[in-house]
């Protein structure tokens, strides 16, 4: 499986759409709203992709809940992660049952459409950074990791595996990656045991399949952005924390990116550091430069750890209004939202 995720351009596959699909080096797609009229149009969509593709594609799509949500219309609303804890009335175990409940019925709904994977669920800390904010499930890291727990515990039990983003925390940090190169000054420990929490208590239970890391600069730990470090990704993040899923860049277009240079180098760059799949997005002059002129290749050990992502349901919408967890979860936020 290659080692680009791109996008495509409408509701339907161009012909450029479809030479790109089929080049090696493309392993997978990302979707976004403008790809989107309704669930049957989204259905036939994903199914063109992956006869054009005609091999193993991970077809992905940010669809968190709240503010980042895809596909609306047709679709069920999923609360922002961080209103769940309200709902809950700031009780663990009731805001447990909802965060796994909205990731049955996300999951459900995604798959049914012919996509492999949400980049879900949020793992940084809701502090300073309005970028994250409600897309946190909570300020506290230790309410983070047992609601982000619970939240993966939805989407394995029907079949979706989960990415835990923006490694090691992009909550605390006033710039948005994708406008600006944010820098977090603060020491390493006080990272390690405050925003790196939900991510290692997840690891160490091995509930995350994927991780996205973040367009942070930690200065105090390593002078690189983490997704283009060596030392975050494979010293800290491998070896250190014992992470053995796929890492997934963050988008090579976000101008957090920018720091390590052009688009050929910035893709050379997270795949040199550990990437095993780069996110070209909103840019298809960049991504066909990529796939022309950058040093990047097919790695075995990369191409095995991705095809665990691939998702194993085969229900299609005609399915799902019949599927008792769908129903369930339906009537579980009806009262909510």
């Amino acid at each position: 499986m290659g080692p680009i995720m791109l996008d495509v351009l409408g509701t339907s596959l161009t012909a450029e759409d479809k030479e790109l699909l089929q080049h090696p080096l493309v392993g997978g797609l990302i979707l976004f709203t403008r790809n989107y009229e309704s669930p049957e149009q989204l259905a036939q969509l994903t199914d063109s992709i992956r006869v054009a593709a005609n091999k193993n594609l991970i077809i992905a799509v940010d669809h968190e809940g709240g503010r980042v949500q895809r596909f609306r219309e047709g679709f069920s609303l999923i609360p922002a992660m961080g209103e769940i804890w309200n709902f809950a009335d700031k009780n663990v175990i009731k805001a447990q049952a909802l965060a796994k409940q909205s990731a049955i019925l996300m999951a459900l709904e995604v798959q049914a459409v012919g996509i492999d994977i949400s980049f879900a669920p949020i793992l940084d800390i809701d502090d300073i950074s309005a970028v994250i904010g409600d897309r946190s499930f909570h300020k506290d890291p230790e309410i983070v990791c047992k609601l982000a727990s619970a939240f993966v515990d939805g989407l394995h039990l029907v079949g979706m595996k989960a990415t835990g983003k923006h490694f090691p925390g992009h909550g605390s940090v006033e710039a948005d990656s994708h406008l600006a190169l944010p820098i977090d000054p603060r020491s390493r420990e006080e990272i390690f045991a405050v925003d790196m929490l939900p991510f290692k208590t997840l690891i160490k239970s091995e509930k995350v399949d994927a991780l996205m890391p973040a367009h942070v600069i930690f200065p105090e730990i390593s002078p690189e952005a983490v997704g283009f470090s060596p030392y975050w990704l494979q010293d800290i993040l491998r070896k250190e924390l014992g992470f053995n899923g796929v890492i997934f860049s963050d988008d090579l277009s976000m101008k957090g990116a920018a720091c390590v240079g052009g688009y050929v180098e910035r893709a050379e760059a997270a795949q040199q550091a550990g990437c095993d799949m780069l996110l070209l997005c909103n840019n298809r002059k960049g991504c066909i430069d990529v796939i022309d002129n950058a040093n990047i290749s097919i790695d075995e050990e990369s191409n095995q750890r991705l095809l665990r992502l691939l998702k194993t349901s085969t229900g299609g919408l005609s399915e799902l209004r019949n599927n008792t967890l769908w129903q369930n979860s339906r009537q579980v936020f009806a009262e909510y939202l």
